[in-house]
């Protein structure tokens, strides 16, 4: 089900109704049904792994905190007989015990996303390389199909048992409660990736009816509608053109679908969070944020803390921080500094760490070489970055006029085309191909048709530029409104007569710019498909 069919919108409005017209203990119930029905609309069968998921962290996460209170049972009552190094042993070998049952649900879990996203990636790649040998490949490549937002919701509990083995806080005793954390149905689509202790206060208080925090609400559910149909599945039939025939649409094309694809990205992605935040906002549900106006970002390494900011605050916390500190990463670490010398040896353990964590981002994006190939090379640019960080402050220390608003904006706009140019292995989905239409960009010089009217024959009518043109402008300076506080908030505590007029306003702009009528269907958020 989408946020976009006529079922979902008017099955929320009833939710809404219901949620506060029942009593307050009952209501986190009726979002776990919701969040059952919603998920079970995309196929029954999904069900099962969800369950699995749920099911298996509260039992394993129950006997890692039952293990930790029973071992620390343990230290106190022979806190006068053992000495410190025995203590320190026995807390050790207990840590290990929970760690392997930590291991095993992590296995459990990660293995089935394995085998459903990766298995036919997998095979067929082994096929290939058998062939490189003269074999032939013929190893069954299984097909399955990936349940709706497996990525997300296994990321976030999964998140949740770390935490918890951690000791970061208690493991929820109640199991249909942590049901419900692990499937609140407006986070399955695209996220966020929400922690356990920032969203089960929430999820689980049965939150008053507050006008103002539902207005605000609302307003966000409508500006993410606003960008999903009216830009976002506006631009897409361009998109879909000029990624579809490589050999017509090279050269200044490729640039135009770079520029066309970042908007629908943003649009589609952005407009999905802010539903996803709008829905929790009405609920009195907290959830994080997941983009802090990225396209201002004046580097890559400062983009990637404003995009999709729940996965990679998620990478950094369990994946970067464990790798580069564990005991194999550490006797790498000097091993590096005695052969390589002291400068080369730092620098081992954050290079590893941060192609590991890219390398996994991109595999997370898509069971594809190009997603692979996108995430290395992000890891390269950053690293580069980060190495000529030095270089940079001292060209900033020298030329003053580096440090002007002009051209700060124009790091921004090279950052984002930057990121545009990286995201051209999203769009045709083939590595050679996609290094064969960046270069076209410079050697094939058809700037002609930014003028003769070649634009106008990739499925856009006038019309359609006037309102992606005008809704670019509306997203740029809501961002620019943006960067000293929230701008609905600020209008409500203004007037909430004017918060209600741009409630109006942007229903409004969703009925009459929408991209939908006749023959009209809404395309899957992008997303989705993680």
């Amino acid at each position: 089900m989408l946020f976009t069919d006529s079922l979902f919108i008017f099955g929320l409005i009833a939710l809404f109704i219901l949620y506060f017209a029942i009593a307050k203990k009952y209501r986190w119930m009726l979002l776990l049904g919701a969040s059952i029905a919603f998920y079970a609309y995309s196929g029954w069968s999904n069900l099962i792994y969800i369950a699995v998921t749920a099911a298996s962290t509260y039992g394993i996460t129950r006997k890692i905190e039952k293990m930790a209170e029973s071992a620390s049972a343990e230290v106190k009552a022979h806190k006068a007989e053992w000495s410190r190094d025995e203590k320190k042993a026995y807390k050790e070998r207990e840590k290990k015990k929970r760690f392997r049952w930590l291991v095993l649900l992590l296995v459990l879990n990660f293995g089935i996303l394995a085998v459903i996203k990766y298995g036919a990636f997998t095979m067929r790649n082994v096929n290939s390389v058998m062939g490189w040998f003269g074999r032939e490949g013929n190893l069954p490549v299984p097909q399955f199909l990936l349940p709706m937002g497996i990525s997300f919701y296994l990321f976030q509990t999964m998140g949740y048992a770390i935490d918890v083995y951690r000791e970061k806080y208690s493991c929820e005793k109640n199991f249909a409660k942590l049901a419900l954390f692990v499937s609140f149905f407006p986070q399955l689509i695209q996220g966020p990736i929400s922690r356990y202790n920032e969203l089960s206060e929430g999820l689980y208080a049965g939150n008053d009816f507050e006008s103002k925090r539902v207005m605000l609400g609302v307003q966000r559910i409508l500006w993410g509608y606003f960008k999903k149909v009216a830009l976002a599945d506006r631009i897409l039939p361009a998109v879909t053109m000029l990624i579809s025939d490589s050999e017509q649409y090279d050269g200044i094309y490729a640039f135009i679908g770079i520029l066309y694809y970042t908007l629908q990205l943003y649009a589609d992605f952005t407009g999905g969070i802010d539903i996803t935040i709008g829905i929790g906002q009405v609920l009195g549900i907290p959830m994080a944020e997941n983009f802090q106006r990225p396209f201002f970002s004046k580097g890559i390494v400062e983009y990637w803390r404003r995009w999709h900011i729940t996965l990679n605050t998620w990478f950094k916390d369990y994946l970067f921080y464990p790798l580069s500190v564990c005991q194999p990463m550490l006797k790498l670490s000097k091993w590096s500094r005695e052969k390589l010398g002291k400068t080369v040896g730092k620098y081992v353990p954050v290079y590893i760490a941060t192609i590991a964590v890219w390398f996994l981002t991109g595999l997370w994006h898509g069971a594809a070489w190009n997603f692979i190939v996108w995430g290395l090379m992000n890891a390269v640019i950053i690293l580069i970055s980060e190495k000529l960080t030095p270089l940079y402050e001292k060209f900033h220390q020298k030329y003053k006029w580096s440090n002007t608003r002009p051209y700060e904006g124009f790091m921004a706009i090279r950052t984002t085309l930057m990121m545009g140019c990286l995201r051209m292995f999203d769009c045709y989905r083939d590595v050679p191909l996609t290094f064969k239409m960046f270069a076209s960009m410079f050697y094939k010089g058809n700037f002609h048709i930014l003028w003769d009217g070649s634009l106008m024959q990739l499925g856009l009518s006038a019309a359609d530029y006037i309102v992606l043109l005008a809704g670019t402008v509306i997203l740029f300076t809501a961002s620019m409104f943006g960067r000293k506080g929230e701008v609905r908030e600020r209008l409500y505590n203004k007037s909430p007569f004017v918060s209600c007029c741009l409630t109006v306003t942007l229903f409004l702009l969703v009925m009459i710019f929408g991209a939908y009528g006749i023959g009209y269907d809404s395309s899957q958020f992008i997303y989705n498909q993680f």
